[in-house]
């Protein structure tokens, strides 16, 4: 019966790996294949490497608070297995309405609502986790906000990331000085940015590791069911599994919200959003890529657009200035204008950038995700082990 329980559990944990994967592969290197700079088949197995560098460091701060900061008992193999249940309920939810919800928050809801029901949930280190939720959104604009206002517009102006076409590198014969070289069109430029997107992808790989991989296996370890090193590396070929697989569709999109803004924009978006990330797992604290991610184009947006007026009239929303709005996709050699000056003619229409229901799209289902599972979870949990 022990057996099968287990079995069941590991099941579930692939499960949420496997679309824990698919959707971080995505978001991580998909600029870098979107410009054409990485396959498909080396980004996943990249992805699957820095998960796994992420979660055996950083992730293991992580993996104890999921696993035995929450609640004051250790979790059943049982239960375990049911919070597994809750946190697929809370994807295959994401999934329908198209938002990404943060694993790691629907997570923190199903423990949470066992710990309300057998009265043991540790409300000091709930309160500290939910004050980083609410913390992390403003983080993220704010520092999105500031690069898109004051930075994004120079470095829009001398630093541009281009494919040109043919092979970047070739292969000379072995009796050739050099084994291999340039291509017949790469340029210095070109190799210098491929370094800096695949430096990059590397590293949102490793902060998707620090934050998911306990996302996928924690009940089990708290349960004893599994130990921690094996439980890493079960979630790790999960997740791995997603990249190679369903990831693929995800990385032809450019990851959902990263699909639609420039390559300099989105490199800036994953460099903000791995260090909040990774900062914040190094803690202790469970948090999303994607909580982080999506503030971050929010505020990079709503900076570029808001140039032709003061911040002061920004943030009142005193002025009856137009708000350029897509200035992130103004060409390169453009002129950078200066902050209260109208754009220039080459911004280009990106509305979506800064799109007030969409954002609160967003956030609202952040709200009612980790909500629902939460009382998906005490219902559950109240009425099987406290009275069945």
């Amino acid at each position: 019966m022990v057996e099968t329980l287990l079995l069941v559990g590991v099941v579930a944990s692939v499960f949420v790996g496997f679309n824990i994967g698919g959707s971080s592969t995505g978001i991580a290197w998909g600029p870098a294949v979107g410009a054409g700079l990485l396959r498909k088949t080396t980004a996943a197995g990249l992805m699957t490497f820095f998960v796994f560098l992420g979660g055996w460091t950083v992730g293991q701060n992580v993996m104890e608070t999921l696993s035995a900061g929450i609640i004051h008992i250790e979790i059943s193999l049982a239960a375990g297995v049911a919070v597994l249940f809750f946190i697929g309920m809370g994807i295959l939810v994401a999934n329908v309405f198209g938002v990404p919800v943060p694993t790691s928050m629907t997570t923190v809801g199903a423990i949470a609502g066992l710990g309300l029901a057998t009265d043991t949930l540790n409300f000091e280190t709930i309160g500290w986790i939910v004050s980083w939720w609410v913390v992390t959104p403003i983080i993220g604009f704010w520092i999105g906000a500031t690069i898109g206002r004051y930075v994004y517009p120079e470095l829009n102006r001398r630093f541009e990331i281009t494919s040109t076409e043919g092979p970047l590198l070739v292969f000379f014969p072995a009796d050739s000085r050099l084994p291999i070289g340039f291509g017949p069109n790469t340029t210095t430029q070109e190799i210098a940015g491929t370094i800096v997107v695949f430096v990059i992808g590397c590293y949102m790989a490793f902060s998707a590791g620090a934050s998911n991989v306990p996302n996928a296996v924690a009940p089990l370890v708290s349960s004893g069911a599994l130990e921690p090193n094996t439980a890493i590396v079960v979630a790790t070929l999960a997740i791995g599994l997603g990249g190679f697989t369903i990831a693929r569709r995800t990385m032809e999109s450019v990851g959902s919200e990263l699909s639609d803004i420039p390559l300099l924009a989105a490199l800036i978006v994953m460099i903000t959003a791995s260090t909040i990330t990774t900062t914040l797992s190094w803690m202790g604290i469970p948090i999303s890529l994607v909580m982080s991610s999506v503030m971050t184009i929010v505020g990079l947006g709503w900076g570029r657009a808001t140039r032709p007026i003061t911040a002061r009239e920004a943030i009142r929303g005193s002025s009856d200035a137009e708000i350029a709005m897509g200035a992130l996709t103004a060409e390169p050699d453009a002129p950078v204008t200066e902050i209260g000056a109208e754009e220039s003619e080459a911004a280009l229409d990106a509305g979506d950038l800064f799109n007030p229901r969409a954002v609160i799209k967003y956030v609202s289902m952040w709200i009612v995700g980790p909500s629902m599972s939460t009382l998906l979870a005490y219902g559950f949990f109240n009425v099987v082990f406290l009275v069945g």
